[in-house]
């Protein structure tokens, strides 16, 4: 198991860099150091090791987040904390990353879909729940809806077509979008505790 997980750690840093069309097998058997014969013992093509990549990733992506959560003092540091660890990820994947795996892996996109911003959609609503009750967020909002709300607008910012990469930066856009969103969930209150926090 630890030559596979050394094959999944090392491809996602590839293709986290160069994105997912442009990396060969032969890329990957270069940088680990092994022959393709060996990849292909623990993944029978490019697609199901992509697909085991991302899995693997939200895997741990979720467990990451999860820790954070359970680490924040309230939910205007819990939401904060969360963006700046999606903002690292941003930062550092290649600007194809999404497109590829949206226009050559449809079905592992599904999955992120389906899966991973079911995951967010949960964090979104327990959050808004949190912060109501710790006093910091508009008791008027509904968690549900917004939460809704939040995960679409994700999906967008994925979208080529209303933000192309040749124009917008990636983690530029999703820094807009949670400032928006905590700005908009704010009440006084919250609005005095979160007045030197930042979004960096």
């Amino acid at each position: 198991m630890e030559t596979k997980q050394k094959i999944l750690d090392q491809t996602f840093d590839l293709i986290m860099k160069f994105g997912i069309k442009s990396v060969s097998m032969d890329d990957i058997s270069k940088r680990i150091g092994i022959s393709k014969k060996t990849i292909y013992q623990y993944f029978e093509n490019k697609k199901g090791l992509i697909h085991e990549v991302i899995e693997n990733h939200i895997t741990k992506d979720e467990e990451e987040i999860s820790a954070i959560i359970k680490g924040a003092k309230d939910a205007i540091e819990e939401m904060l904390l969360v963006a700046k660890h999606v903002l690292v990820f941003l930062r550092g994947m290649s600007p194809s990353m999404m497109f590829d795996t949206q226009k050559y892996y449809p079905k592992i996109w599904a999955r992120v879909e389906n899966q991973h911003f079911t995951f967010i959609l949960n964090t979104i609503v327990e959050n808004i729940k949190r912060g109501q009750n710790e006093g910091f967020y508009c008791d008027d909002i509904d968690a549900d809806i917004i939460s809704k709300m939040y995960v679409r607008q994700i999906l967008t910012l994925a979208d080529e077509t209303v933000f192309p990469l040749s124009k917008y930066e990636r983690s530029d856009l999703y820094k807009s979008l949670v400032t928006y969103h905590v700005r908009g969930l704010l009440n006084d209150k919250g609005r005095i505790k979160a007045q030197n926090l930042k979004l960096e």
